[in-house]
């Protein structure tokens, strides 16, 4: 009988950030919950990160993954908005290590490429994917969506990904 692997996937950003776990089963895999969680565009940065970190390590705490995805971010010309995003990163990365989950990364193609078949794909792919791969899934705006598909991305390569860790540690 194979083992269960529960796998948290999040999407990072400043004012959504996205989370999504599922369980692999052998080659199956299994829609356990998704949601965002969300800042408050009013406060002051610091409090912003502080909403993502408690919100975030609730998840973690309730759902207790094996191990956690995290998508990588994108440079874009707004170079403050990229650095506030990057940021946000941190924090995503930060909460599931700090609860001693190994963390990988992949890039947002590589997330599309291993849900849908190609790396360049419009958010609808994604969606019909994820409810013909877990027909219970059940997630509500894209945040949640991508964070999915970032734990599926996960669950078909966190074989070789933890290979190529080891050998770059």
């Amino acid at each position: 009988m194979a083992d269960i692997i529960r796998i948290i996937g999040i999407d990072p950003g400043l004012r959504r950030t996205g989370w999504g776990v599922i369980d692999t089963i052998g080659n199956s895999l299994r829609f356990v919950a998704s949601g965002t969680v969300t800042s408050d565009g009013d406060l002051d940065l610091a409090s912003r990160l502080c909403q993502l970190h408690d919100g975030l390590a609730e998840m973690v705490h309730a759902y207790k993954p094996d191990e956690a995805a995290v998508e990588q971010t994108f440079v874009n010309k707004d170079a403050v908005a990229t650095l506030k995003l990057g940021q946000a990163r941190g924090v995503v990365m930060l909460v599931p290590a700090r609860a001693g989950l190994p963390v990988s990364e992949y890039a947002p193609n590589a997330v599309k490429k291993s849900v849908i078949g190609v790396g360049h794909g419009d958010k609808k792919q994604i969606h019909m994917m994820l409810k013909i791969l877990m027909p219970k899934v059940e997630f509500k705006g894209d945040d949640a969506a991508d964070a999915l598909a970032i734990a599926i991305c996960h669950a078909h390569n966190r074989g070789g990904n933890r290979m190529r860790q080891a050998l770059a540690g």
